[in-house]
């Protein structure tokens, strides 16, 4: 194996061990399926990982620092370090369509249309209905803007009752 083909195989063999991490906060979802992981290089057998946090002042970032490290150490990875970049700014676009797909089915609604950076100029988009996870009706109602974490916003389904988190568009 040339040594470039040994580099490549270390950083996918990185950036799969990565991803395998959770959220703290969230636990169905990997850091990969939000999103938030965003490189990964091995130099000399020193993994750095690159993370964005969902918006700047995420308590979970401590928790996920700690986990990749942890998470590379199993995998026999002695150095490994965690920058955390906050430009660009983390956007729900970012997240993978298996993530969504995994936060519906744990019973929190998934972020619905693009974020406002994604968006070009043109007509002002209005808010759509959110969908309940648990019985898929679209006769919801917010309750606040913030949820369980600021990320989420609390809703109430007005056919099943149950109340639900909403993932915000950000």
């Amino acid at each position: 194996m040339t040594a470039v083909a040994v580099e490549v195989d270390q950083r996918q063999k990185a950036w799969d061990i990565a991803a395998t991490v959770c959220d703290p906060e969230i636990p169905v979802l990997t850091i990969a399926d939000l999103g938030i992981l965003r490189a990964v290089t091995v130099e000399d057998n020193e993994v750095t990982v690159t993370i964005t946090p969902t918006y700047s002042g995420c308590p979970a970032m401590d928790a996920i620092r700690d986990d990749l490290k942890t998470a590379f150490a199993k995998d026999g990875f002695a150095s490994v370090h965690v920058d955390l970049v906050l430009a660009p700014a983390w956007t729900t676009d970012w997240m993978t369509d298996a993530g969504k797909q995994k936060l519906q089915e744990y019973g929190i609604a998934p972020p619905s249309g693009m974020a406002a950076a994604a968006r070009h100029a043109g007509p002002i988009r209005l808010q759509m209905a959110v969908k309940c996870p648990q019985c898929q009706s679209l006769n919801t109602k917010e309750l606040t803007r913030f949820g369980s974490t600021s990320c989420k916003a609390l809703y109430v389904c007005k056919d099943c009752l149950e109340p639900f988190d909403y993932f915000k568009v950000l």
